[in-house]
C-alpha cells in the first residue's frame, strides 16, 4: 500500500516537474523558430534578386555576354589584361524627371512630328531630301490609315544647314511647334547639338542617318537610332581587307570632316590590333576636286590597297585620279560609295570597289518591295539609305505614339525601355538596339560588278589566328 502511494506520488511528481518545464522548453524553441522564419525569408529574397538579375538581359533586349558594340573578343579592347570594374554603355540610363503624369490636349486638330535634315546649304543636299521623303511616305500611309485616333500626322520640317549652331536653334522652334518627338539628322556634328538640345526641352529624337559611333554613347535617353553606325562597318572592312583578302599595307585616304575622322579611327585601331597599322593617311576637303598630291604620297608607300572614306563624288574622283597615276590596287570604300552618282562619275573604274551597306536594297523582304515601289511612285526616283532608314525611323515613332498616347515621356519610355519595339520590322529588317539604344544588326558588304552593286552579308568576323595589338576604343 504505502509502495503505491510512493509510485502515485512520484508519478504526479515528474508530471509536475514536466508540466513546470513546458515555459521554459518554448523560451527555448521560440529563438531557433524565429531564426527559421528569418532564413525562409531571406531565401526567398534571394531567390526573387536572383529572378530580377537573370531577366535584365530579356529586360533590356541584348545579352548580357556580348561585348558592346558586338566587337569580337579578339579585337575587344584591353580583352587580355585585367577586366575594368565597368563597362559603359552595357545597361541603358534611365530618366527619373517628371513628365509622365500630363493629359494629352483636347483641343488638337493635328499631332505634329519634327523633321531636321539638310534640305539646302550644304553638300548633304541630295541625301537630306531622300530623307525627307521617307519620313513624309510613312506619314502620309499613316494618315491613310486613320492617323492618331482621327488625327491628321502632321511633320514640322526644319534645315539643319549642315551647321550645328542652326541645329540647337531648329530643335527650340520644334519645341515652340509643340513637336511630340522628330526624327534626323546626318551630320555628325548637327547630331551631337541637336541632341543636346532635345534632352533640355525632353524631346524624343530617333537618328536615322547620322553613323558615328560616339553618338549614343552621349548616354542621353531621349534618342534612339535605326541605322548601324561606323564602327560596325570598320569591323567589317577589317575582316575583309586583312582576313578575307589576306591584305596587310593598307593606305587611307579620307575626308578631313568628322564623319571621316571617326570613321577612320575605328578602322585604323581596329587594323592595329589584328597586326596591320595603316601605312599612310591622307585627308581632302569635301568639295575637293584634285586629289593628286595625296595620291602621290600614297603611291610612294607601295600599299597593298587603299580605303577611301568620303561622300560618293569624292570618292570617284579619287577612284580617277588614282587609276591615271597608276595605282591599280584592290579600293575599298566608305557605305556613302552606295550611290548612283558614285557609279555615275566612276564609269566602268567602279567594277571590282568594296564597300559595307546598312542593308540590303536588293532583299525580297515584301515590305521592303512595297515601299521601293510606293517610293518611286510618289517621287520618281529609288529610295537610297537614308531614305530607306526615315522611313523605319518614322513608323517606328508612329507606332509609338499610338501605342501610348500624346505626352512625350511616355514616348520616351516605350520606345527607351527596348522590350516593346525590340526587332521592330522594318523595310531595312528587324531593328536590333543594344543597352545605348544604338543599332547592331548584321550588315552587308557591297561589290561593284558591271556596273551594279551586289549585296551580301558581312561575312562572319573572324580574328582567332591573327596577331593582337591594344588599343583604346571598341
Amino acid at each position: 500500500m504505502n509502495r503505491a502511494c510512493l509510485a502515485k506520488d512520484t508519478n504526479l511528481h515528474e508530471q509536475e516537474q514536466h508540466a513546470s518545464s513546458l515555459p521554459t522548453l518554448q523560451r527555448d524553441i521560440r529563438p531557433i523558430k524565429n531564426n527559421f522564419v528569418r532564413m525562409k525569408l531571406s531565401c526567398k529574397i534571394l531567390v526573387i534578386l536572383v529572378l530580377i538579375l537573370s531577366s535584365i538581359s530579356t529586360i533590356y533586349g541584348q545579352d548580357k555576354k556580348q561585348n558592346y558594340g558586338k566587337a569580337p573578343d579578339e579585337i575587344f579592347p584591353y580583352d587580355k589584361f585585367v577586366k575594368p570594374y565597368k563597362y559603359h554603355f552595357l545597361i541603358p540610363l534611365q530618366f527619373y524627371g517628371a513628365g509622365r503624369e500630363l493629359k494629352p490636349p483636347t483641343d488638337l486638330k493635328e499631332v505634329r512630328i519634327g523633321f531636321l535634315g539638310p534640305l539646302s546649304g550644304s553638300i548633304m543636299v541630295p541625301q537630306g531630301q531622300q530623307m525627307l521623303q521617307g519620313a513624309t511616305l510613312a506619314i502620309e500611309e499613316a494618315n491613310k490609315n486613320g492617323g492618331y485616333k482621327g488625327l491628321p500626322f502632321k511633320l514640322m520640317i526644319h534645315n539643319d544647314v549642315g551647321l550645328w549652331g542652326a541645329a540647337a536653334n531648329e530643335v527650340v522652334k520644334m519645341d515652340d511647334e509643340k513637336v511630340w518627338a522628330w526624327l534626323g539628322s546626318i551630320d555628325d556634328i548637327v547630331s551631337h547639338v541637336a541632341l543636346r538640345a532635345t534632352l533640355k526641352l525632353e524631346i524624343y529624337m530617333i537618328c536615322t542617318g547620322d553613323p558615328d559611333p560616339t553618338f549614343t554613347e552621349t548616354n542621353i535617353p531621349w534618342t534612339l537610332r535605326v541605322i548601324s553606325d561606323d564602327r560596325q562597318s570598320a569591323y567589317a572592312l577589317v575582316n575583309q581587307v586583312y582576313v578575307k583578302d589576306g591584305l596587310s599595307r593598307v593606305a587611307v585616304i579620307r575626308t578631313g570632316a568628322r564623319y571621316g575622322r571617326v570613321a577612320f579611327k575605328m578602322f585604323s585601331e581596329n587594323a592595329t590590333r589584328v597586326g596591320h597599322p595603316i601605312i599612310i593617311e591622307e585627308r581632302f576637303t569635301d568639295g575637293e576636286t584634285d586629289f593628286k598630291s595625296q595620291l602621290e604620297r600614297i603611291k610612294k608607300t607601295s600599299p597593298d590597297a587603299i580605303l577611301i572614306w568620303g561622300n560618293a563624288k569624292e570618292s570617284a574622283l579619287i577612284l580617277q585620279q588614282a587609276r591615271s597615276i597608276g595605282l591599280n590596287q584592290p579600293v575599298y570604300g566608305s557605305d556613302r560609295m552606295v550611290n548612283p552618282e558614285f557609279l555615275k562619275i566612276a564609269g566602268k573604274l567602279a567594277d571590282g570597289i568594296v564597300t559595307t551597306c546598312q542593308y540590303n536594297p536588293d532583299s525580297d523582304n515584301p515590305k521592303l518591295k512595297a515601299f521601293q515601289a510606293s517610293y518611286l511612285k510618289r517621287f520618281g526616283l529609288e529610295p537610297d539609305v537614308f531614305a530607306a532608314h526615315a522611313y523605319d525611323g518614322m513608323n517606328l515613332l508612329i507606332a509609338a505614339i499610338n501605342k501610348v498616347g500624346l505626352n512625350r515621356v511616355l514616348i520616351r519610355d516605350i520606345l527607351a525601355e527596348r522590350k516593346t519595339f525590340q526587332g521592330f520590322p522594318g523595310v531595312t529588317g528587324n531593328i536590333e538596339l543594344d543597352g545605348s539604344w544604338n543599332e547592331i544588326r548584321n550588315i552587308f558588304m557591297a561589290k561593284v560588278k558591271n556596273g551594279k552593286f551586289e549585296f551580301s552579308p558581312a561575312p562572319p568576323l573572324d580574328f582567332k589566328n591573327m596577331h593582337r595589338t591594344e588599343t583604346g576604343t571598341y
